[in-house]
């Protein structure tokens, strides 16, 4: 099963950006739809953005279009979430999520907190 790496979260104000990667074990990478979700504290977990397997189209949750981008490099078997004009709103611990040939999510990475001040 793909093994899932998240990095890049950290304490940010807001306005500001971060971004995210999440580096997977699995030479199959390109097989995979890639997405990103979060969870806040007392909140369930919720889609963020999603990157398809088979012409890297994206789809992103209503709450963060415009201001986050998914982006996948398959020659490097990583997912990155470049996410702007973050608002408090955004804190929460984000997951990367990999879906063999766009199935269920199936595996998923330990997480990266992500704090956004106001």
């Amino acid at each position: 099963q793909v093994q899932l790496v998240e990095s890049g979260g950290g304490l940010v104000q807001a306005g500001g950006s971060l971004r995210l990667s999440c580096a997977a074990s699995e030479r199959t990478f390109r097989t995979y739809t890639m997405g990103w979700f979060r969870q806040a504290p007392g909140k369930e977990r919720e889609f963020v953005a999603r990157v398809m397997w088979s012409d890297s189209s994206t789809n992103y949750a209503d709450s963060v279009k415009g201001r986050f981008t998914i982006s996948r490099d398959n020659a490097r078997n990583t997912v990155y979430l470049q996410m702007n004009s973050l608002k408090p709103d955004d804190t929460a611990v984000y997951y990367c999520a990999a879906s063999r040939f766009g199935g269920r999510y199936d595996a998923w990475g330990q997480g990266t907190q992500v704090t956004v001040s106001s």
